[in-house]
């Protein structure tokens, strides 16, 4: 009789409560299981006890308890997918309000908002995830933009490219690099000398000699372009070193071609030292004019790591006379450090040893720095000033007017 039951309870678990469930056979379920056990058990044994009848109940609240965690779990699933909708229509009215609410919203998403515990909560959720889509949008278009522009210049390198294929601009190229050349190869016999010192790379990092480097490259090449370059030496240059690899990086198969002089040798053992002027922007003598018969010494280094005075210190120490660039006599210097890169400062000497003209040297000077041209030194201008202020006050009128006459007369 036992296993007649446990079979009985297997059956209708397994078929007829899940078809109950569906169809909404709750009462009738429970009747037709009872009747179904009670016939079993008369036909089996006619001889019961009422102690039996207390297990049927137990078995029917059993069967009850079972079929309710059934259509708990058939039901479930419903209010889930309501509630998931109820949420999605309140963020469709926040974000019709005017509130920061993401567009696209996953469904994970929406359990993480609606497991939040209070209304701010809530709302600081979704304004993330609208910062997070803003971001994600703006990265995209950014991308987009750098695409465009990537194939722009892609067509009009392609352009060039089809200009350059022409005879004639392939032979006037050719030609101007021959002019150059010879007069590079002129300036090794007859041209002034101009030294960059590369004793400084154990003082730099391997970005900044990089950077050193990349400004020596723009100078040599600006120099051979000019009408009268500079004989450039590269002095205390060593084989093998950072300063060496990075010019093989730079200049590849040209390195060995380069109409420059390059010695391990120090500028002291190859001129007099009568001659040398050792330019840096700590020296406390300013530079007053461009002298053709002193050679220039320039240190091969980013401003930016080293610390201020060692350029001059290295020049003390090896007895040599140093100059800086008037740049308070001539520009009204606003902000920053006085400190030039390599081709600003070739390009300042090439044109004073041309022109002699300090305004149009200085015009290379990055504008940033500076707020215009001075016509008189800044100390004059200071005088003029004081004497302002005073005639203001009303102190010692008369002189001032008189000096200021004398200063100032009118044309």
């Amino acid at each position: 009789m036992q296993s007649a039951n446990m079979l009985l309870r297997k059956i209708v678990r397994s078929s007829v409560l899940p078809f109950a469930a569906q169809h909404g056979m709750k009462k009738d379920l429970f009747l037709l299981s009872r009747t179904l056990s009670l016939s079993v058990c008369l036909k089996q044994d006619k001889s019961y006890e009422p102690s039996e009848k207390l297990d049927l109940d137990e078995w029917k609240k059993v069967m009850k308890s079972g079929m309710q965690e059934e259509v708990s779990e058939t039901i479930s699933e419903p209010k889930e997918l309501s509630s998931l909708a109820a949420a999605r229509e309140t963020l469709e009215m926040w974000r019709l309000a005017g509130r920061a609410v993401p567009e696209n919203i996953s469904e994970e998403q929406l359990k993480t908002f609606m497991e939040c515990p209070s209304k701010s909560a809530k709302k600081k959720y979704l304004k993330y995830l609208h910062l997070k889509e803003l971001h994600k949008k703006n990265h995209k278009r950014k991308m987009d933009e750098k695409r465009e522009r990537r194939l722009e210049a892609q067509d009009q390198a392609s352009k060039t490219d089809e200009t350059k294929n022409n005879s004639f601009v392939c032979m006037l190229s050719s030609v101007m690099d021959k002019a150059y050349n010879w007069r590079a190869a002129q300036s090794m016999i007859f041209g002034q000398p101009l030294v960059f010192d590369m004793s400084y790379e154990k003082e730099m990092s391997v970005r900044e000699v990089t950077n050193t480097v990349s400004q020596i490259v723009l100078s040599e090449s600006c120099n051979r372009r000019s009408v009268d370059p500079f004989h450039i030496h590269f002095c205390n240059f060593k084989d093998d070193s950072l300063y060496h690899r990075e010019f093989i990086k730079q200049y590849r198969e040209a390195w060995g071609r380069l109409l420059i002089t390059v010695t391990d040798q120090c500028y002291t053992e190859i001129f007099p030292k009568d001659k040398l002027i050792y330019l840096t922007a700590d020296s406390p003598k300013v530079m007053k004019t461009f002298d053709h018969d002193k050679i220039y010494i320039v240190g091969s280094m980013v401003d930016k790591s080293i610390k201020t005075g060692v350029s001059l210190a290295r020049a003390k120490r090896l007895g040599l006379e140093t100059a800086a660039l008037p740049l308070e006599k001539y520009l009204l210097w606003s902000t920053g450090a006085k400190n030039l890169t390599l081709d600003q400062m070739m390009h300042i000497l090439l044109t004073l040893k041309d022109t002699a003209d300090w305004k149009k040297a200085l015009e290379f000077v990055p504008k940033r720095k500076y707020c215009g041209f001075v016509n008189k030194p800044v100390k004059e201008l200071k005088k003029t000033l004081d004497q302002i202020n005073t005639l203001k006050l009303g102190k010692g009128r008369e002189e001032e007017q008189k000096q200021f006459a004398k200063s100032y007369p009118k044309k």
